[in-house]
């Protein structure tokens, strides 16, 4: 997951704890974060269908926690973004190779292992435990 989702989910969730009770437009989130809203709103989007954000439409609309942060943990956003595993994709080898035709498997269960240990870890932290660095 090389591509910057978790990054910028984390970082919304993060904002919106740290503002907690005011709506947040994407604008002011994407200013947060620097870059353009239509990112945010499509990561937003991402975090909605996963519970985690909610949304006042209208005027004076915007964004906020989905539920309480200590009920969010890292590794659900990981998983909610995560669509490329942490070590990446296996290639594709000469399969008249001996390593080649072999290396794919234990590629993937090297991965399958980073990304199990990964989630492990921060299954730990909670989004409530992350913000606190931020206060």
């Amino acid at each position: 997951m090389n591509n910057g989702r978790f990054a910028t989910a984390l970082h919304i969730l993060t904002l919106l704890e740290t503002k907690k009770g005011e709506l947040l437009s994407s604008g002011f989130i994407a200013g947060s974060i620097n870059v353009n809203p239509v990112v945010v709103r499509k990561e937003i989007g991402n975090l909605r269908a996963h519970g985690f954000v909610e949304s006042k439409e209208g005027k004076g609309g915007g964004y906020l926690l989905g539920k309480p942060a200590s009920q969010i943990r890292l590794s659900d956003v990981y998983r909610a973004v995560n669509d490329v595993q942490l070590l990446g994709r296996s290639n594709d080898p000469n399969p008249d190779c001996l390593v080649g035709k072999q290396i794919n498997v234990h590629l993937n269960d090297l991965f399958r292992a980073a990304d199990e240990a990964l989630i492990k870890q921060m299954g730990k932290i909670t989004l409530r435990d992350f913000a606190k660095k931020f206060n």
